[in-house]
């Protein structure tokens, strides 16, 4: 299997760090993206293995997609302890490295602004989708406030923000992104998740058909 080699030492030390601060407030929305599903799940960019403890009952397999050396040694040990078996696996998310119909469901949660290319990306997530199959989404995207969407924008274009935070994007537009890759958005809803005026705020959650 060809790695990803992709590298980001100190944003990943701090973000296992961060996620650990902020899993009070978040941790509701990685329990909600998760509830009720079965079968084999797909997680892609599972980082340091957050979600793992939010897993229930009634799934096969989970196969725990991250790039990021130091993030799939923390997610390894989180997988320990988890609930159902889950396998973590080094690869690209622009290059799922499964065959075609190989998942029920598909689980990006705060993932796509980091993805260079998330067109592709969702692309592959439908590909390895069975008939039918939903991808579950969490994320944070571009306000739809004109002067705070130009900030971000901004930031993106400088490459501070993505420089210092392991690539991520903060003026996706993740839904649109989504539709466009083929995928049919069931439910979706806005969350103000974090601060405001925060350059990450605001997030949706939603769940989108193959």
């Amino acid at each position: 299997m060809t790695t990803s080699a992709v590298r980001h030492p100190i944003f990943a030390r701090a973000y296992t760090k961060f996620s650990a601060f902020i899993e009070p407030e978040v941790g509701k929305y990685r329990s909600e993206i998760v509830k009720g599903i079965s079968g084999r799940v797909l997680e892609i960019g599972a980082g340091n293995g957050m979600n793992f403890q939010h897993y229930g009952d009634g799934i096969d397999e989970v196969v725990a997609l991250e790039p990021e050396p130091y993030m799939r040694t923390q997610a390894a040990t989180l997988a320990k302890e988890a609930k159902p078996a889950i396998t973590i696996v080094d690869g690209s998310a622009t290059s799922l490295p499964f065959e075609d119909d190989s998942f029920d469901y598909v689980i990006v949660c705060m993932v796509m602004c980091s993805i260079d290319d998330p067109a592709t990306a969702l692309s592959e997530a439908r590909r390895v989708l069975k008939p039918g199959g939903s991808m579950r989404f969490f994320e944070h995207v571009r306000s739809s406030r004109p002067g705070k969407a130009r900030l971000q924008s901004i930031l993106d274009r400088s490459r501070l923000w993505p420089g210092i935070a392991g690539g991520c994007h903060c003026s996706r537009d993740t839904a649109g992104e989504i539709v466009a890759a083929g995928f049919t958005i069931t439910d979706m809803r806005g969350l103000p998740v974090g601060p405001e005026w925060g350059h990450t705020n605001p997030h949706i959650l939603g769940e989108a058909r193959a």
